[in-house]
């Protein structure tokens, strides 16, 4: 997703980035959306989380978001506030892709 074009927000390189995430990136629903429809605030927020309820990489996106601690736009489903709150709240978690891997890993041998 290209965001060189949204104020404020850090753009990051492509060679840069590690190939695992250009992998989960590249099966994201919102890879050919308007960055400005995922860089907003406010209620703005809710419709832009709304293209993450069917996205089969929603828990990649997010854990990438709190990992490296995104500030800007909606990640996972999840609103900026949404994921200080998730860090304040969990601050034990030193890796939230790890967290999500194993948690996904006990859902399947549970359920």
């Amino acid at each position: 997703m290209d965001v060189s074009n949204i104020r404020d927000v850090p753009t990051v390189s492509v060679a840069r980035v590690p190939e695992a995430r250009l992998e989960w990136v590249s099966k994201a629903l919102c890879r050919t959306a308007d960055p400005e429809e995922l860089f907003v605030r406010g209620a703005a927020q809710r419709k832009a989380a709304a293209i993450c309820r069917h996205c089969p990489v929603v828990a990649e996106c997010l854990a990438d978001a709190l990992d490296n601690q995104m500030e800007f736009g909606v990640w996972g489903g999840m609103t900026e506030r949404q994921r200080r709150a998730l860090l304040k709240d969990h601050p034990e978690v030193g890796s939230w892709s790890e967290f999500f891997a194993a948690r996904g890993k006990r859902r399947r041998r549970t359920g």
